[in-house]
């Protein structure tokens, strides 16, 4: 890429946004989502968009391509000028239709933050492909299919050739976002619009995908537009950052002045929110720092650095011993199992009272399915769980019931688990009434109230449905309703993952705040590694449904023992352009934990390198071992 940098440092703009604007709506209920934007995209560099959700990033991009046209907006004023390969520079915004459909897919492609809803699910990965190169290209079946498998394979796709026979929803998320890179790029695109493509990824998932796409370019020349809410990628990414906030362009700048030396307010804002792998070093618990946040348009620091004390090692609360939980997906004819997952296979681990143990791991490495056996959504196959010295297994129904009490589950998604046709006052009082904690109304009123304001927000919030809140008041709601029942143990499964970074450091600190004044336990369930050490007493590392490495955070984070610990700490993106980085490459997926009946996993033998520190010893089994 370094080539392409030098040869068009001083070429003319490839793409040059002149005062863009972008309204929802129309009349007095107008909405203008993008105001007066500009910004321009040099050849064989990459700009990044950043701001939080609702600052008119993604907007900005699909009015780029003219799609705002198909979502209920429209360009109320600007210029979008695009260099054409024959040299002719052509204002998007005034284009044809025509002329519209021959630049996107072709001379412009995007990618989009969910494959699954950009992929059509009744035509195979191969007939996606193969439809851009026919309409564009001009080739014919053949040709397309030779053409698609080729492209498979330079975003690292092993086996193409079947894969070109499959459907998107036998494909795992990572798989899906490479093949619509390989859609993006079939036509060579002179540029390539990123939205969000590595949100909702594993850390190494993601490490692979920002490989693929520098690769590209480098070889390529495609200048990139990425839209994202995280400064690591930013920092990795970018060679310019434009920041956008209320729909306004409010700083704009090269990437290392940008983190260096950031002029405006929200900039400072954004940056100061991020969590920095490595900031807690030489700190053996972990600790609350103030957010910055933004009111009346002024930055203002919010709480205070506490160091986050609150575990009693005495006596566990949770003690799990080889839990196993697996799952019949394969039958014959005559009803005979033929295949399972092993989700999880002999995991053993306690939780104290006032602990944060945090479950991390690749998607499909058992962390979830741990977290919904311990809510009892999902029955184990073996092994016991103690609660308080309970076994579960010898409890009767009203003793399972009163465990729903005691351990509350937060789920990613706040708005898919809160029903939207009931009031959040109403979802929040519900464990109240259902477990029969209080019985009078008004008092039950009161309490949704008190509960509201712990999580900061307010007693009115009460009367207002789930869809008249932003992404993080939801989540804040299912953080009240989780402590409506005056659980002991919560179990938060990947519930700041999806969040604005700002908006996250917010939640976080409300956790923790919370753990202080209630000694609550906490399951944390994550794939993200900096969050991780801000957050956790102790960190378990799973690998296809076994714990590979157990221990004290400051352990896990400073002497990584197991070479997956290794590696997955490695594909965590650093907010800091200045600092290079020795890179483990991580390639391929993660191996299937289906496995035919009869051909059980190898259990792994724990052995213990320090006090509290444990790691498997056969890590020359696990992927790629150093």
């Amino acid at each position: 890429m370094a080539d392409f940098s030098l040869q068009n440092r001083q070429a003319e703009p490839l793409l040059s946004v002149r005062s863009l604007s972008v309204e929802f709506g129309s009349g007095a209920g107008a909405f203008r989502a993008v105001k007066e934007v500009g910004f321009d995209v040099e050849p064989g560099k990459t700009l990044a968009i950043v701001g939080e959700s609702g600052s008119g990033k993604s907007v900005t991009s699909l009015a780029i391509m003219r799609l705002t046209d198909y979502t209920g907006g429209r360009i109320v004023g600007g210029q979008v000028l695009f260099r054409r390969p024959g040299g002719e520079t052509l204002d998007l915004v005034g284009a044809p239709d025509e002329t519209l459909r021959a630049i996107r897919g072709n001379e412009i492609a995007m990618i989009f933050q969910e494959p699954m809803t950009s992929l059509n699910p009744v035509f195979t990965i191969g007939n996606q492909i193969g439809e851009a190169l026919t309409l564009h290209e001009g080739l014919n079946a053949r040709e397309a299919r030779l053409r698609a498998k080729e492209l498979l394979q330079k975003v690292r796709l092993p086996d193409a050739d079947r894969l070109l026979d499959r459907y998107p929803h036998q494909l795992s998320g990572g798989m899906r976002q490479r093949v619509m890179i390989a859609m993006a790029l079939a036509c060579g695109p002179k540029l390539l619009i990123a939205d969000e493509p590595t949100t909702a990824l594993d850390v190494t998932i993601q490490a692979q995908i920002l490989n693929i796409i520098r690769d590209l370019q480098a070889e390529m020349g495609t200048a990139v537009i990425f839209i994202t809410h995280d400064m690591g990628v930013v920092a990795e990414m970018a060679d310019d950052v434009v920041v956008m906030w209320k729909g306004e362009k409010v700083e704009q700048a090269p990437v290392r002045e940008i983190f260096a030396a950031p002029k405006h307010p929200y900039t400072r804002a954004l940056l100061s929110a991020v969590p920095r792998l490595g900031s807690l070093k030489g700190e053996p618990l972990p600790k609350r720092t103030p957010v910055m946040v933004m009111e009346a348009g002024e930055p203002k620091q919010v709480g205070e650095t506490r160091v986050q004390d609150t575990a009693d090692y005495a006596k566990p609360i949770l003690q799990v011993e080889k839990l196993t939980t697996r799952f019949d997906v394969g039958k014959t004819f005559f009803g005979r199992v033929t295949h399972r997952v092993h989700a999880v296979e002999e995991v053993s681990f306690d939780i104290y009272p006032g602990e944060t143990l945090a479950l991390v791991g690749e998607s499909g490495s058992g962390k979830s399915t741990i977290g919904r056996t311990l809510q009892q959504l999902v029955e184990p196959t073996g092994g016991t769980v103690r609660f308080e010295g309970r076994d579960m297994n010898a409890m009767t129904q009203a003793e399972r019931r009163r465990l729903r009490q005691q351990i509350q589950y937060i789920f990613q998604d706040p708005f898919a688990s809160l029903d939207p046709r009931h009031t959040v006052g109403f979802s929040i009082a519900e464990p109240i009434v259902v477990h029969g904690l209080i019985k009078d109304r008004r008092a039950i009123e009161r309490r949704v109230h008190e509960l509201l304001e712990q999580v900061g927000l307010q007693p009115h919030h009460a009367k207002r449905y789930p869809h008249e809140f932003s992404g993080g008041q939801r989540q804040r709601i299912c953080i009240a309703r989780a402590l409506a029942s005056d659980p002991k143990l919560v179990i938060a499964d990947e519930s700041v993952s999806a969040l604005d970074v700002s908006i996250q450091a917010q939640i976080v600190n409300l956790l923790m705040e919370l753990q202080e004044r209630r000694r609550l336990s906490y399951l944390f369930i994550t794939h993200d590694m900096a969050v991780v050490e801000k957050i956790s007493h102790r960190v378990a590392v799973m690998y296809l449904g076994q714990i590979v490495e157990i221990g004290p955070r400051q352990a896990v984070f400073e002497n990584p023992q197991h070479s997956y610990t290794r590696k997955l700490l490695s594909a965590v993106p650093i907010a800091d352009p200045e600092r290079e980085r020795a890179r483990t490459r991580i390639e391929g997926e993660i191996p299937s934990p289906v496995r035919p009946v009869g051909q059980e996993p190898a259990i792994h033998r724990m052995r213990e390198v320090e006090p509290g520190h444990w790691v498997a010893e056969e890590a020359e089994r696990l992927r790629g071992a150093a």
